[in-house]
């Protein structure tokens, strides 16, 4: 693990940009509770979250559809949140960073690190934009 102080800029580049930081299990089981769309962000210290996915989703928040919230965790950091996160991920490898849309709970989209690694911010924030477009537009009857 990483000295806390090292970790603020890392943890504020999302908090600042409107994501509640999930720091117990219990506190990521209390969100993904809530109705609606939640985007969970699994933060991490390494180059690809640093340039490619905090930028991305920065980005993609700016677009007109957006989750109904968005929560991060920070994994290394934050063990027993990350892991509670990932349970929600059911069928899948963990991986950070990560970025996942929930619907009521429920997994819907899944964007993983050989995603993230392999792309640029920009690239990603489009992606996500289209993701937020298809699991989290609200309908009208």
């Amino acid at each position: 693990m990483y000295p806390e102080i090292m970790l603020i800029p890392m943890r504020e580049e999302l908090t600042r940009a409107g994501l509640k930081e999930a720091r117990t299990a219990a506190e990521v089981d209390a969100a993904l509770a809530q109705p609606g769309t939640t985007m969970l962000v699994v933060n991490s210290v390494c180059g690809c979250a640093a340039g490619k996915m905090r930028p991305a989703v920065r980005l993609a928040l700016q677009h007109g559809t957006k989750p109904s919230q968005a929560i991060t965790v920070f994994a290394g950091q934050d063990q027993e949140a990350t892991e509670k996160a990932r349970s929600y991920f059911t069928g899948y490898p963990p991986t950070s960073p990560a970025v996942a849309i929930l619907r009521d709970g429920q997994l819907v989209y899944l964007m993983q690190r050989s995603a993230i690694e392999t792309s640029t911010a920009p690239a990603i924030a489009e992606e996500l934009a289209r993701a937020f477009d298809t699991y989290c537009a609200t309908t009208t009857a």
